[in-house]
């Protein structure tokens, strides 16, 4: 936003704050949540502090740059009020503006210089599309075709930093935080929501949470509804495969009902389907106005695997929608998912809720490109989890905007 911008949105920036940062406990705190709210909005390609300061203090003619500077930098890195309250009250506005259909499981990479900046490791970075030195930050969003946000996050420790106490002390990391697997978060993040009163309609995740067995299970333990994208090698039964019984041999212990025949991947199950059984679908409009359409195969079958069968206890696996996208021409699908949704679920909706995921590149890339989530350039566990929480507070004011016509109509 430029200057004038701003001023004309400042009565409903400050009312957001004020909502937004009512858990803060001093009214300094207040003031200065809504100056690094305004400096993530204002336009210009560094969003770290000081550049961020200079900004500001351009837009006041009282105002010291330098110890505009200072003050948002003690704000964030050493204030120490608790990010968790704000972030609770984002997701409780953004649930009901939003309506969400589904919440999205992702995680984006922060790539950084050195070692000490707060759980950097050299790892996967999705921004670079290659292992570099990065930060990971797990998320859940709320999403519909046309809106999403940020619901809250978790900062995921590589396993390095577990033993590395010159590191961890630091960057303050807590001692009750440690290395857990990104599935592992993404379920206390469900977790944490849930305990906010809010549930999700549908949890949607990519094949890095979907292909491991512990995260779908955890969904199920918990009661809710996905749908998860995995990869062709999971192996599974067709719906019709049951636990067989061999015959007693008169001695020893009796034998069990189990899974006699040999699994078959997803992969060869929709091949064993043929591409005669696709259907061709039409999801939403693409951003150049042209229809979003492909074929694809929905079947029933029975997800297999060592954790998934100990779950049953001696029970048959669960049937599940297996849905695989196969374009004409291709000669085998290119992308598998699983879902738990009802066996009444029409594929439509089942491709709809598969191909939603495409909103959190949206989120992150506006996150990052227009209000600086990996320009922070501190290092301790304390500013990180400030610096995410308060470039969602800004994201979901943007988002919040878009939504409103008057809003729209009088910027």
């Amino acid at each position: 936003m430029t200057p004038t911008q701003l001023r004309r949105i400042r009565t409903r920036l400050t009312t957001f704050a004020e909502d937004l940062f009512q858990s803060f406990p001093r009214k300094d705190q207040r003031r200065w949540g809504h100056s690094y709210l305004r400096g993530l909005l204002l336009d210009g390609r560094r969003k770290s502090i000081q550049p961020m300061a200079a900004r500001l203090a351009r837009g006041d003619p009282d105002a010291d740059a330098d110890a505009l500077e200072q003050a948002l930098q003690q704000f964030v890195n050493q204030s120490p009020w608790d990010p968790v309250p704000v972030r609770r009250r984002l997701a409780e506005r953004m649930t009901a503006a939003i309506g969400p259909a589904a919440w999205v499981i992702d995680d984006t990479g922060f790539p950084k210089f050195g070692r000490h900046s707060v759980g950097v490791a050299p790892q996967y970075c999705g921004a670079l599309g290659k292992v570099a030195n990065c930060q990971v930050g797990v998320s859940v969003h709320a999403v519909t075709d046309q809106a999403s946000c940020p619901l809250d996050w978790r900062l995921f420790l590589p396993q390095e930093w577990d033993a590395d106490l010159q590191r961890r002390r630091k960057a303050h990391v807590p001692v009750d935080q440690r290395h857990r697997p990104k599935w592992q978060l993404a379920l206390e993040l469900l977790d944490e929501l849930v305990a906010w009163g809010l549930v999700p309609p549908v949890v949607l995740a990519d094949a890095a949470y979907g292909e491991v067995g512990e995260f779908r299970l955890g969904l199920e333990q918990r009661g809710l509804v996905y749908v998860v994208q995995v990869p062709g090698t999971l192996s599974a039964y067709p719906e019709d495969v049951v636990p067989e019984l061999a015959a007693y041999a008169g001695r020893g212990r009796r034998p069990v009902p189990r899974y006699r025949q040999h699994r078959l991947s997803l992969r060869q199950l929709v091949v064993a389907a043929s591409a005669q059984a696709a259907t061709t679908v039409t999801w939403r409009e693409g951003a150049d106005g042209e229809q979003l359409t492909s074929r694809f195969v929905a079947l029933r079958v029975r997800p297999a695997g060592v954790k998934l069968r100990r779950a049953t206890h001696g029970s048959q696996l669960a049937v599940r929608w297996l849905v695989a996208e196969w374009p004409a021409g291709e000669p085998e699908p290119v992308k598998y998912w699983l879902a738990n949704l009802p066996e009444t679920t029409p594929l439509e909706q089942l491709v709809g809720l598969a191909k939603l995921r495409w909103r959190v590149e949206h989120d992150y890339r506006e996150l990052k490109d227009a209000l600086g989530l990996d320009h922070f350039e501190g290092r301790s566990w304390q500013g990180w989890h400030h610096h995410v929480t308060l470039v969602s507070v800004a994201h979901a004011f943007v988002t919040l905007e878009r939504l409103d016509p008057k809003a729209r109509a009088s910027a």
